[in-house]
Order: structure tokens, then C-alpha cells, then sequence
């Protein structure tokens, strides 16, 4: 059993962009600058964009972060997106999501230059990866295939079984596993909520994928020996026993998991660093797509 070590492979990343932004210096062009929309206070936002603008600035990245009151209304939040859009400063830029209630998401992400949507949200850029066109892929899928293809796990011909169709991670996940290229030329099924017999299909997967949000769902007795695990969930799960209240864990009872998989996702550890990893790759890519 190896463990696809997504902390290290993110560092490897990481380094090999440090060393082209270092090169852009030298030659005395400008480096990549990723902005950031926040807005209100949400715990697990914060935290998530305190550590890419971390990142931006440890590789050598220009960063913005732009913290907007909870009361923001759609229309100023708008107004910004809109002064991103036209600052030639800025290469790339996300919103973070959950926005809060009052706020309509799909007008937010509709209204992202998807030149500069590092996100890989925008419609455009969903449907031209979904057509196998060179794009912004979204970070989590982006960073799963990165992980299979430096660990060199063979995916063609195998059964890929992605639990989870949300449009952030499992639906284009899906659609990156089915098409030609390494890793790819996986035969995908998408496993949802209202899949019937899911145990079935996942014993007969070489490839579980796995982005539910349902702490330790998947068991030993749901997957085949020598199984590629993914495991993208990741809770919080109150212990009253840990110094933090909780502990973190992904869809994975990884204990039992391990013992029969032959690649597999820690969690933490995985598929979360490797995210913020991709980001930072998207938003190098639109520096040069920008020139």
C-alpha cells in the first residue's frame, strides 16, 4: 500500500513555480498576482484563504485579499468583481465560496472574466475542460490528476467509481477520468444519493473517487483488494477528547481501507493541499495567457 502523499507533491509544485516566478524576476517581467474575494466571516473561509494568500507569498506571488462585511449586498459585490475584471494587475481571481444568503452564487460566478477565473467555475471554462479544451480546470479535480499522474497510477481501462456529483469536485472529475490521455481512459460511473446497490458498483471499482462529505462512509467491506482510493471528504467530527474539540476525517474509514487499497489518499494530507497547489498553477497559467 502506498500512501499518495498530496502534502509533498503540493510542495514539489510549489517549488518548481517558485523557481519560474524567480526566472520571470530576473528577466524583469511581472509576476503572477492572485486576488482573493472573501466575504463575511466565515471560520473555515478564512482559514482557506489565509493559507493561498500564505502560499502567493512564499512562492513569490503578488496577493490581494479584498474582505467584504457580511452585509455586502449583490450589487457591491458585483461592482467588484467588475473592477477585477478590468484591473490588468490582476491575473487571476477567486471568490470564495459559500457567499452568504442573500447573495445569488450562479450571478457571482457568472459575472467572473473566465480569463481570469483561477476557480475554474465559469460555465465557459467548465464546458471547454468538458470538451477536452485547453482551460482553467478546477482545482480539487486538477489536483486529483496531478496526484495519479506523479504517482504514475495506471487509470486506463480501469472502472472509476466517483461518489458525489457535486459540480466542484465529482461531476468534472468524472468527465477528466473518461477522457483519452494519463491518467484517464477510465470507464466512470458517478454514484450519487439516490444510487441504488452503490456497495455493488464499488467492489467492482479499480478506482473509488469519493467526494460526499459523510465521515468514514466508505468501509473495507465496500471495496476489492488492491483498490485506488481518493478520498476528497473532509469533517470535522466533535471530540471532546482532542485539545481542538474535534478531529478531522474524510469519507474514508481509512484504518480498514488501507489495509486493502494499494493507493491511497490520507485525509488531512491528500487531496486538500494539492487544491491550493493547482490554484496557485491556474493562476501562473493565466500570467501567461495574459502576455
Amino acid at each position: 500500500m502506498e500512501i499518495l502523499d498530496g502534502k509533498k507533491i503540493s510542495n514539489q509544485i510549489k517549488e518548481e513555480i517558485t523557481v519560474e516566478v524567480a526566472q520571470m524576476k530576473e528577466r524583469g517581467e511581472k509576476v503572477p498576482h492572485l486576488a482573493a474575494v472573501l466575504v463575511g466571516n466565515d471560520g473555515a473561509s478564512l482559514t482557506y484563504v489565509g493559507s493561498k494568500v500564505r502560499s502567493c507569498k512564499k512562492i513569490g506571488f503578488e496577493s490581494t485579499l479584498i474582505h467584504l462585511p457580511e452585509e455586502t449586498t449583490e450589487e457591491e459585490l458585483l461592482k467588484q468583481v467588475n473592477q477585477l475584471n478590468s484591473d490588468p494587475a490582476i491575473d487571476g481571481y477567486i471568490v470564495q465560496l459559500p457567499l452568504p444568503k442573500h447573495i445569488d452564487e450562479e450571478k457571482v460566478l457568472m459575472a467572473v472574466d473566465p480569463d481570469k477565473d483561477v476557480d475554474g467555475f465559469h460555465p465557459m471554462n467548465f464546458g471547454k475542460m468538458a470538451l477536452d479544451m485547453e482551460t482553467f480546470i478546477s482545482a480539487t479535480p486538477f489536483g486529483i490528476m496531478e496526484l495519479l499522474k506523479r504517482y504514475k497510477v495506471d487509470t486506463e481501462g480501469k472502472h472509476t467509481v466517483v461518489i458525489g456529483r457535486s459540480h466542484i469536485v465529482g461531476r468534472p472529475i468524472s468527465i477528466l477520468m473518461s477522457q483519452k490521455g494519463n491518467p484517464g481512459n477510465s470507464t466512470v460511473t458517478l454514484a450519487h444519493s439516490r444510487t441504488k446497490n452503490l456497495k455493488e458498483l464499488t467492489l467492482q471499482a479499480d478506482i473509488v473517487i469519493s467526494a460526499l462529505g459523510v465521515p468514514k462512509f466508505l468501509k473495507a467491506d465496500m471495496v476489492k483488494q488492491g483498490v485506488t482510493i481518493i478520498d476528497v471528504g473532509i469533517t470535522r467530527v466533535p471530540d471532546d477528547t482532542k485539545e481542538k474539540g474535534y478531529y478531522i476525517t474524510g469519507d474514508v474509514d481509512f484504518e480498514e481501507v488501507s489495509k486493502k487499497a494499494s493507493y491511497i489518499t490520507p485525509v488531512p494530507g491528500g487531496v486538500g493541499p494539492m487544491t491550493i497547489a493547482m490554484l496557485l498553477k491556474n493562476t501562473l497559467l493565466a500570467r501567461e495567457r495574459h502576455t
